[in-house]
């Protein structure tokens, strides 16, 4: 009896020490690389990204196969539009957004799935600890996240649903704040 009760009480304090969900910085500006292999997307961009107000800019370049075409996109979840403005063109589409809005960062309900050091682990200064987790939203769209540890910075980012397929985002050169609050104004072609 004695060793089934020290066996439970070991796994409560290893199940206490593992990773709980973080919560990441609401306002940050990145660089990111974003793949959609189901409609063999791939895309390099600049972006804002604001949790609290659920706004997102992104500048970006993306490539469908080996055509190459740029936009500024602009989501405005809190009112439910979305401005793309072709730079090429200078035609812009407003159109409704639909789809609910996803943090980059790690939902409350996510799943501590491991750690890991990324970079050289024996070098001082040369590496960091990320813990990755994993989960599905209330809708049943699944997603992942890789985030620093211990401060929860965003690394990597993505989601499955059945209208999307699988998008997965990486972000690097983070900055925690927005820089320009203008950055989620329309650009004057979409107005």
């Amino acid at each position: 009896m004695k060793s089934l009760l020290l066996a439970i009480l070991l796994g409560v304090v290893a199940n206490a020490q593992l990773p709980r969900p973080c919560v990441s910085p609401a306002q940050w500006e990145a660089r990111m690389f974003t793949q959609d292999m189901s409609r063999n997307f791939t895309g390099y961009a600049k972006g804002s990204y604001d949790e609290t107000q659920r706004r997102f800019r992104e500048i970006e370049e993306v490539e469908f196969g080996t055509d190459k075409e740029y936009f500024d996109v602009l989501y405005l979840h809190n009112v439910g539009k979305e401005y793309r403005l072709n730079l090429k063109t200078r035609k812009c589409n407003v159109t409704n957004l639909t789809r609910p809005f996803r943090p980059f960062g790690i939902p409350p309900e996510a799943q501590f799935e491991g750690s890991a050091t990324v970079g050289a682990a024996g070098v001082p200064s040369e590496f960091m600890m990320v813990n990755n987790f994993h989960g599905n939203f209330s809708d049943g769209d699944r997603f992942f996240g890789t985030v620093t540890s211990p401060d929860c910075i965003p690394i990597a980012s993505g989601f499955y649903s059945n209208s999307t397929g699988f998008v997965h985002r990486t972000f690097f050169d983070l900055n925690v704040g927005i820089a320009d609050p203008m950055v989620f104004i329309p650009p004057r072609e979409c107005i």
